[in-house]
């Protein structure tokens, strides 16, 4: 895993008149930068480069005894990646300085990698400045504390907070099983070193993913192992489990066509027997005609009153819902609601909405 000393970043000079910032108007930040080491190195190997920081901006590699720069591409907001093959001019050895340059508009901040390009040989001590510090410092680097603010659901885009306490003026860096490349932690307090992870879309980070923390000064190292998940309620597996459920949540037991039939008034009454009794006005003469006035009178208010009831008729729908804890409600619609029997469902103050 490679490593790189940490670049704060700082606020430029405030314009002249109010104007809104952008991502210009910040020194840009390199928080990772990582080689997949190799075996060998000889024509048509190919070195495999990721870089993270400040997003928007151009990653732009220079590998000493190489015949070319390599420029990264931003896969992902902040992720940089690039491969550089070997040719046969290239004179790249495992000492080989790799440095990085990540400009965003005018501005630019540089690192360089302090892994070998080579596989098992590690952080290399051979800078001229390291060992000197070495030489004039007997203290010996040390972390005191390795903590990190979990969260409860490992999703892309979720955030993880690290704090690192112990030796200060080191540079911290820290790597996570199942994500790809070194991160750093800045300096924010002296011995104090804090940082956030945010989870990317190719991460295959679990909650007892292996997480360790280099302190580095000069060249001395030391190192700590997260004793602690990921996941918040991995922490709390041996606790009390509270167990949470939906109150309002609920499910479609039935749905209900009523129909409601109105009620005739005397208007349809009268108006029926009306009718009914000119009709029977005409059939006959003397007492029959008289008798089939009455039957015409009675059975048209019986048929007018219908009629009306009829017209009156009105249905709406009931959907009858069951919650978890065995009670039901009736809702009432005027139309057909949509619904299904068996759908899932929330009620807020008599109303159904789909649960998603």
């Amino acid at each position: 895993m490679a490593a790189l000393p940490l670049f704060s970043m700082g606020l430029a000079s405030a314009p002249a008149q109010a104007q809104p910032y952008s991502a210009s108007d910040y020194a840009p930040v390199i928080r990772g930068f990582n080689v997949d080491e190799v075996r060998r190195l000889r024509p048509g190997t190919e070195l495999n480069f990721s870089l993270f920081g400040t997003p928007g901006g151009r990653a732009t590699l220079y590998i000493a005894g190489a015949n070319r720069n390599l420029t990264l591409s931003e896969t992902d907001p902040g992720q940089y990646e690039g491969s550089y093959t070997l040719g046969t001019r290239d004179r790249v050895t495992g000492d080989s300085a790799v440095t990085a340059n990540l400009r965003v508009g005018n501005r630019v901040t540089s690192g360089v990698l302090s892994e070998s390009l080579l596989r098992g040989v590690g952080y290399h001590g051979g800078q001229r400045e390291a060992r000197q510090r070495d030489r004039d410092s007997a203290i010996a680097p040390r972390i005191d504390s390795f903590d990190v603010q979990g969260d409860d659901e490992l999703r892309p885009g979720n955030e993880l907070v690290f704090r690192v306490a112990g030796t200060p003026g080191a540079k911290v860096d820290m790597a996570i099983s199942g994500a790809k490349g070194v991160f750093f932690l800045p300096e924010t307090e002296p011995g104090k070193y804090s940082g956030t992870y945010t989870i990317r879309r190719a991460d295959r980070i679990s909650s007892n993913s292996v997480v360790t923390a280099n302190l580095r000064l000069g060249s001395r190292v030391a190192m700590a192992t997260l004793g602690k998940p990921l996941r918040i309620a991995a922490a709390s597996e041996g606790a009390t489990r509270v167990v949470r459920y939906c109150t309002n949540c609920a499910t479609i037991d039935a749905i209900n066509v009523v129909e409601v039939n109105g009620d005739g008034n005397y208007l349809g009454t009268i108006g029926g027997g009306v009718v009914g009794a000119l009709l029977g006005s005409q059939v006959g003469g003397g007492n029959g005609r008289t008798a089939a006035q009455i039957a015409g009178a009675v059975g048209g208010a019986y048929v007018g009153r219908n009629i009306e009831r009829n017209a009156k008729r009105t249905q709406h729908y009931e959907v009858v819902i069951r919650f978890a804890n065995g009670g039901t409600q009736t809702v009432t619609y005027e139309n057909d609601p949509g619904f299904r029997v068996g759908e899932k469902v929330k009620v807020n103050n008599g109303v159904l909405a789909r649960d998603q």
